[in-house]
């Protein structure tokens, strides 16, 4: 079992070559400069991989691998979408 916080945010940061993890979040209706909620974790046992659950921005869930993610921040919110960093202050808008 793997435990996270419940407000815990994480931004895409894709990692791109032959051997990157598929599913590849910008392709599959995530962006950059957003911040997404994280929803679940899985770790399979055949893997050192762990894939968090998100929802993209067109509404459906997909498992998507930790090298892929960075942590965003802890925000006390009820949204499952944030912007992303606001450059002057270098945090996320809530």
């Amino acid at each position: 079992m793997i435990a996270f916080h419940p407000q815990m945010f994480v931004r895409v940061e894709q990692l791109e070559g032959p051997r990157s993890p598929v599913p590849r979040p910008l392709d599959s209706g995530f962006q950059e400069g957003r911040l997404y909620r994280v929803l679940g974790v899985y770790n399979p046992s055949e893997t050192s991989d762990a894939y968090f659950i998100l929802a993209n921005d067109r509404e459906e869930l997909w498992f998507i691998c930790q090298r892929h993610l960075r942590f965003a921040g802890l925000h006390d919110t009820a949204a499952h979408h944030l912007p992303g960093p606001d450059p002057v202050l270098g945090s996320a808008a809530d």
